[in-house]
């Protein structure tokens, strides 16, 4: 059966690429962006370079700072309205240039949409389909995790019902993606684990997703042989080049095989953690990905012990069995190593996690994401599932 497979037009990668910003914008025909990034991106000075580089060829741009992490209706209404009023000497914006991770490229997604084509942003929300391009959106990623910058996909919280809402569409493609290791190197320790983790559950869950094909397979499969011996490095050695460079490919070729493949229910439990308890997206993800492989092994052991093999957990002697038992335990020796807290470590209370089990169980049913794992849970399953992640040792 035929698949579709959608890509940004343009991908500049490597050490640099984001000086080819200027070069991007003109093949496509524009010339006056809007920017939409966060306050972190300015006070690292990326933003700034950007603008000059726009402002040495005459491009003229402005910039939306206000995104903020695991972004909300709320959070955009205020760049959809600067988006709309376009420039100060009247000349609208032709474009949207995202800058950060994932929140403001998925930010910036949603701005773009809703500027040109209108509505509010529920209106798009799965099972609902954004089917037309809008104004090209050209995505500079600075951390190795969401993959945004390659994927059909935005994450937008309603905040009236604090439901993380799944859009997807042609419209949320980026038009080109600027993908430039560099721009990690300032990254973190705890954001460099946590966006690891989720551009690796993103590489496992297009894999072994009910959607997947041959093309989401390679990308997938690449994706893990490139992500399973870095994850570490970055982590303990932030200033390592290679690795991070190693880590950002890594990410956007997991970001192709999930925008193909879909994502399944890792992230089908995590997006209602992160609404109800604000845990950062990558994070939650972490926190589910051994216990929800643990439990969707039987139905696809084939598929996870490949896994196991291009990450490195297992080799090509090792049984079907063998491999997925050492994948598992991988898994929860990343998490140990990478200091990954679980609920209540991270701050979470009991009576509050088992308060939500029953709501954010059907919204993980709801976003449609679970139906693509290859054991499709009910909502009991999913209430048990997440109370194995509460007792879990992390």
């Amino acid at each position: 059966m035929p698949h579709n497979i959608l890509m940004p037009r343009i991908m500049e990668v490597g050490g640099g690429a984001l000086d080819r910003l200027p070069g991007v914008l003109a093949a496509l025909g524009v010339q006056r962006p809007l920017i939409v990034t966060d306050r972190m991106m300015m006070e690292l000075g990326y933003v700034d370079r950007a603008q000059g580089l726009l402002r040495d060829v005459g491009m003229v741009s402005d910039v939306f700072a206000d995104t903020v992490p695991e972004p909300t209706e709320r959070s955009i209404t205020a760049g959809v309205e600067k988006m709309r009023q376009g420039l100060a000497n009247g000349q609208g914006f032709d474009s949207v240039v995202a800058i950060g991770g994932g929140s403001p490229i998925d930010s910036a997604k949603a701005i773009g949409v809703l500027a040109h084509f209108g509505g509010e942003i529920r209106d798009y929300k799965f099972p609902h389909q954004a089917d037309q391009s809008g104004l090209p959106l050209i995505a500079i990623p600075t951390t190795a995790g969401t993959g945004s910058e390659c994927t059909r996909f935005t994450i937008i919280t309603d905040d009236t019902v604090d439901e993380k809402m799944l859009c997807v569409g042609v419209g949320f493609m980026p038009t080109a993606a600027i993908v430039d290791y560099e721009l990690s190197l300032s990254v973190p320790a705890r954001v460099t684990a946590d966006t690891g983790i989720d551009a690796l559950t993103h590489a496992i869950e297009a894999y072994v997703s009910r959607k997947a094909n041959g093309f989401s397979d390679q990308q997938a499969l690449a994706a893990m042989r490139l992500i399973g011996p870095n994850l570490r490095i970055v982590y303990h050695e932030p200033d390592n080049r290679a690795a991070r460079e190693a880590m950002m490919l890594g990410a956007s070729l997991a970001g192709l095989a999930f925008s193909s493949a879909s994502v399944a229910l890792v992230h089908g439990m995590s997006r209602p953690i992160g609404a109800f308890f604000h845990v950062p997206h990558g994070l939650s993800n972490a926190m589910l990905l051994p216990a929800v492989t643990r439990y969707s092994i039987e139905a696809a052991q084939q598929r996870y012990a490949t896994c196991a093999r291009a990450i490195g957990a297992a080799n090509a002697a090792n049984s079907d069995a063998a491999a997925v038992r050492l994948l598992v335990r991988e898994l929860l020796a990343l998490n140990t190593e990478l200091e990954v807290p679980g609920p209540a470590a991270y701050g979470i209370s009991r009576d509050k996690w088992q308060a939500a089990l029953d709501t954010m169980a059907e919204q993980a049913l709801a976003s449609g994401s679970p139906g693509n794992n290859p054991r499709v849970p009910d909502a009991g399953q999913i209430v048990a599932l997440y109370e194995t992640v509460w007792h879990q040792r992390m």
